[in-house]
């Protein structure tokens, strides 16, 4: 059945939608299946989206025509497709009246994903209007409290230098403590990653305690403020509390030193929320381990990672992983840098709208996945700025010197970028950078060649 009649209306201008404020809108990629016409198969899509079906109701009256989804831009060349969707279709509490992002996701990307004349669509950006805006959560902690801890300015404060604990799965309690204070001999920040949580060969309780006992004691050989993002992740809410109060308790004064981790992607929206309301005060480290399955360029349903990224903002993470931007292990590319912007900046542009924030807090890129020191002159000269929290796991306990040469490596690198030095001389006067060309011969010989006969004297000594 075409439903273009009803659900397209490619006479709306998109400045105008913008000004009117009233409208969601989203640009998908899409293809329809053969022997369907784009037009037709995006008014479809809107349809499923909305308030439609397909076949006529009875039940359709003139104020169901008002809230219908509406295409309004088609490129069949470049299978762009965008939609207007009215604020008033999505989901509410009952409680404060705020907004969802798992109703926006019930509709943006719903039923749609599995239609019969759909051969594929993905989500690359959307817009959210003022109004609307404002009724979702936002971030309430921000790298600025991490800088504040960290004794540093509560603006452009730079690079905290963080950490997995690795191997990430296997060790008991008292060797992951003890790796946790040889790391912060050097380095500010430990993530707790995603798998870690309650295992029996790990009871939680018991490594918590031993983990604050070692940032205290790191903190008392330093002189300097440490901090730990504690996995909180589970199914029940009350699950997740309970991870929460104990953690904080056994922390006792250096509270405001844990940041709480979730698996915003694989627990959804609800975990987020949970940890985003019931500890407000804390860093919601939002890990996304899972979103491939349907971000990865080669997933053509589902949305980008730079669509959850911009999710994970109203919803209210404090801090994102990002990827790496091509510079590490995982997939990803130099443009990603757009998903950084978008999350860090009041106003950002898109890859086909722009976004103003309006005042709400910004959440933080995390950088993770194969980082060391010698990748990360680059990667920063790419991003433009070095705010960010980097977890390198390998870089720091793939060093040839341990874990906090492996941290001081990656402070250098951070120096080494800020002052515009070649690495291979910069590395001559910085011991534990140059051991990192060491500890990473391969990258090493990719982006420095040569490097072996510059450092052929402080090799030997």
């Amino acid at each position: 059945m075409d439903q273009s009649n009803r659900y397209a209306r490619l006479d709306l201008n998109e400045a105008d939608l913008i000004a009117g404020g009233r409208h969601v809108l989203v640009a998908y990629v899409m293809r329809p299946k053969a022997g369907y016409g784009y037009l037709e198969t995006a008014a479809h899509f809107a349809a499923e989206s909305s308030t439609g079906t397909n076949v006529e109701v009875s039940t359709t009256d003139d104020f169901t025509r008002g809230v219908d989804a509406l295409v309004y831009e088609i490129d069949p060349e470049k299978e762009l497709m965008k939609i207007a969707y009215p604020v008033d279709l999505f989901d509410r509490n009952i409680t404060d009246g705020r907004a969802m992002i798992c109703s926006f996701l019930t509709l943006a990307i719903g039923n749609n994903q599995g239609m019969g004349d759909v051969e594929y669509a993905k989500m690359h950006d959307f817009y959210v209007p003022p109004d609307y805006l404002r009724l979702f959560d936002g971030p309430s902690t921000t790298i600025a409290d991490m800088w504040r801890v960290l004794g540093r300015p509560h603006v452009d404060g730079g690079f905290i230098v963080g950490t997995i604990i690795k191997p990430k799965l296997g060790l008991r309690p008292q060797p992951f403590a003890d790796a946790c204070y040889d790391f912060w001999l050097g380095g500010d920040f430990i993530k707790n990653d995603e798998p870690q949580g309650n295992q029996t060969f790990a009871p939680m309780k018991e490594t918590i305690r031993l983990v604050s006992d070692a940032m205290k004691r790191a903190q008392d050989k330093t002189g300097q403020a440490k901090l730990f993002s504690a996995n909180i992740t589970a199914d029940d809410p009350f699950e997740m509390i309970a991870r929460g109060e104990f953690i904080l308790e056994t922390f006792g004064e250096n509270a405001d030193h844990v940041a709480f981790l979730v698996d915003g992607y694989v627990t959804g929206p609800a975990a987020i929320t949970t940890a985003r309301r019931r500890f407000p005060r804390q860093y919601l480290h939002y890990h996304r381990a899972g979103h491939g399955a349907v971000t990865s360029p080669q997933s053509m349903r589902g949305y980008t990672a730079f669509v959850l990224s911009k999710m994970a903002r109203l919803q209210g993470a404090s801090g994102i992983h990002t990827g790496t931007m091509g510079f590490g292990k995982m997939e990803g590319e130099a443009a990603d840098k757009l998903m950084a912007y978008m999350i860090t900046d009041d106003v950002a542009e898109g890859p086909y709208f722009r976004q103003e924030w309006h005042g709400m807090k910004p959440t933080t890129p995390i950088i993770s996945g194969g980082m060391n020191a010698l990748r990360m002159p680059g990667f920063f000269a790419n991003l433009g700025h070095s705010n960010l929290v980097m977890t390198a796991g390998g870089g720091s306990f793939g060093h040839i010197d341990g874990p906090a040469a492996g941290a001081t490596s990656l402070r250098q690198a951070e120096q080494c970028w800020k002052q515009g030095a070649d690495p291979v001389e910069f590395a001559k006067d910085h011991k534990e950078f140059a051991r990192a060309f060491e500890s990473f011969p391969q990258d090493a010989d990719k982006l420095y060649p040569g490097w072996r006969e510059a450092l052929r004297i402080n090799s030997a000594a």
